[in-house]
């Protein structure tokens, strides 16, 4: 009976003496755009539930509420939740304002249109039809 023994190869391993424990201060930096961070402060609750109580009131018409969207957007900034931006490039410059928006009002459905009920014939699924008619298709074939 032979013993093999194995030897480990330390080499890439890190030791003490070669880890970097780097004494520089790091730098809180304000997040990238686009990406939202958690308001765990509640800093900026009051005009979040602010902005969604007159989503709410207006059926989730969003350009009605578009002033409480821009306030809520600068507290964000003005708290580092997000980069700070121009309000402008964001969509809220004059220029950019809603005009002649209206509400689709269901018209259609309320007087009983229903999407589909328009199609007569009646189709079946590749797994509804029976092995017997696939062969009647390839003979007609």
């Amino acid at each position: 009976n032979r013993r093999l023994t194995v030897l480990q190869d330390y080499s890439n391993t890190p030791n003490m003496s070669s880890m970097n424990f780097s004494t520089s201060k790091q730098y809180v930096r304000p997040p990238q755009r686009g990406i939202f961070p958690l308001d765990h402060d509640s800093e900026c609750k009051p005009f979040m539930e602010k902005y969604m109580a007159c989503l709410h009131g207006a059926n989730d018409v969003h350009h009605k509420c578009r002033e409480l969207s821009r306030d809520y957007l600068q507290c964000r900034m003005d708290h580092e939740l997000m980069s700070k931006e121009n309000l402008n490039h964001l969509g809220f410059g004059e220029d950019k304002q809603v005009v002649g928006a209206h509400e689709y009002d269901k018209a259609k459905e309320k007087a009983g249109f229903v999407a589909g009920k328009h199609i007569q014939k009646k189709s079946k699924w590749w797994f509804q039809s029976s092995r017997k008619e696939w062969v009647e298709d390839e003979d007609k074939r």
